[in-house]
């Protein structure tokens, strides 16, 4: 069974592959992002932009983003 890039066998499939993290930043500002496992999305805290996570795969793009208030 194939997994999506945000899980291994090894890691719960609500979990982001600390690994994706280190190498993937916000599209505006190309500064590192939070992950928030409570609502599947990747912070973006100077472009003040929460990217979501659907099925697995973060969705990079500002317009999908959800402002941060």
């Amino acid at each position: 069974m194939p997994t999506d890039i945000t899980t291994s066998p090894d890691r719960a499939a609500d979990s982001v592959d600390p690994k994706l993290l280190e190498i993937l930043v916000c599209p505006l500002t190309k500064t590192a992002l939070e992950y928030d496992p409570a609502k599947q999305e990747l912070i973006s805290r100077k472009a003040k932009l929460a990217y979501p996570i659907r099925d697995g795969i973060p969705i990079m793009l500002p317009e999908e983003a959800r402002r941060l208030d």
